[in-house]
């Protein structure tokens, strides 16, 4: 019988489990390995960093929740993948054997790329709940002393979403402290434009954030590369569209928060046929690592082209439901190599995303994520606020109970026309 190893329990990890659970043969063997032995939601991290969530809301121990579907767990932290040898070198020093294993770990957070940037810089984090707990703290000391705030992501970022979603929660959050008159916001971004997203922008993305970031006193520099931070001082270049320098920029701040640009995890930068240049895993169409047949990978790990040449480099993100129809095609194509066939399940890589703006949000559906796309629509309004706060419960419950798609979810998203697999 094989043994079938998940190497990360995140957002793509954790569904990945279940599903591959399901679909393995009775005999099969699922093992998980994080370094981490609890799981946590990180679309709530932005209300984690404002207290409108402790961490106890948003977490939840992978180890009893595996359990009920008699799925092995490993809480430590992989050192080295051995492919050649189908093995993980694990930090405590074991080595642990695979028939087949699936990447799902999520990024490195290259914030040594910018001088100066994150929690151990001069910068806060909502990528990690640490990171959020400890920007809820520095958060409860601006408010007593507020000033300006500069919010945004540098260079190189891919997960853009976030940066939109927590400049309007922190304008929110001010708001109903009745102190939003005393700071000055400015968003940052590597984004040609607002409302770009790493997409090309999704239906009128660019005019309805570009509003609501005029209605909430926002302003924004695009094409911008933060060159350095140092305490209370932000150093960017604007840049014009031929990518050639504008203007210099220094920003003042009190509080900021700057989202990273993601690299791949030290346990497989560099392995040569694995992973590009910046560590990311390379795949065929259908998950697979063409170099390592037995190798596959789900979520942020894998490497993604940009959508289109930028002025200042900017990276494709990879959204929940995307990584979900990463996580579908691989349980059915590691299943269908069990039995001795070749794999022929392709993700969709659709996207359907909530962004939370503290009172009301904006929803997107991009099919598919990658354009040209057959459907490209953006909303705002409070039903994405609430269908947000909904969407939370339900995800965490599902990953407690050990179940990845239940049947009314199904059916409903394949009622919307938003399928995890394409047609073969």
């Amino acid at each position: 019988m094989a043994h079938i190893v998940i190497l990360g329990a995140g957002l793509g990890g954790m569904p990945m489990a279940y599903e591959m659970r399901e679909q393995a043969r009775a005999g099969d063997k699922v093992t998980v390995i994080s370094n981490n032995p609890k799981f946590h939601f990180v679309p709530s991290n932005p209300w984690v960093a404002v207290n409108w969530r402790t961490r106890d809301d948003i977490e939840l121990d992978i180890a009893p929740a595996l359990a009920k579907k008699k799925i092995d767990f490993i809480g430590v932290g992989a050192k080295r993948v051995h492919p050649e040898k189908n093995q993980i070198e694990l930090e405590d020093g074991r080595s642990i054997d695979y028939d087949f294993l699936i990447i799902a770990t999520g990024p490195k957070l290259a914030f040594d790329e910018v001088e100066g940037l994150g929690p151990k810089g001069h910068t806060q984090s909502i990528c990690h709940v640490e990171h959020a707990v400890e920007a809820e703290q520095r958060w409860q000391e601006f408010v007593k002393d507020p000033g300006p705030v500069v919010v945004g992501a540098v260079q190189g970022a891919s997960c853009y979403g976030p940066a939109y979603e927590f400049a309007m929660i922190m304008d929110t959050d001010l708001r109903r402290r009745k102190i939003r008159d005393r700071v000055p916001m400015t968003f940052v971004t590597a984004e040609p434009y607002v409302g770009h997203l790493g997409l090309g922008g999704v239906g009128d993305s660019k005019g309805l954030l570009e509003s609501v970031m005029r209605e909430r006193h926002i302003k924004w520099i695009c094409n911008a590369k933060t060159t350095k931070v140092e305490a209370g001082k932000m150093y960017v270049t604007e840049h014009n569209e031929d990518g050639t320098p504008k203007k210099e920029h220094v920003l003042d701040f009190k509080y900021s928060m700057m989202l990273p640009a993601f690299k791949g995890i030290d346990a497989v930068f560099g392995i040569e046929g694995l992973t590009n240049p910046r560590g990311f895993i390379l795949i065929d169409p259908h998950q697979r690592n063409p170099k390592y047949p037995n190798i596959y990978s789900v979520g942020v790990s894998v490497a993604i082209p940009p959508v289109e040449v930028t002025p200042v480099p900017t990276g494709a993100p990879k959204t929940g439901y995307m990584i979900e129809s990463m996580v579908t095609a691989t349980a059915h194509n590691i299943r269908e190599v069990l039995d001795n066939k070749a794999p022929t399940h392709k993700a969709t890589w659709n996207a359907l995303c909530l962004a939370d703006f503290g009172d009301t949000g904006a929803c997107f559906v991009a099919l598919p994520q990658i354009p040209p796309r057959n459907v490209n629509w953006f909303s705002q309004g409070k039903w994405v606020h609430l269908a947000k706060i909904a969407f939370e419960k339900y995800f965490i419950r599902k990953m407690k109970s050990g179940t990845s798609e239940p049947l009314f979810e199904k059916l409903v998203m394949n009622a919307l026309g938003i399928m995890k697999l394409k047609d073969k």
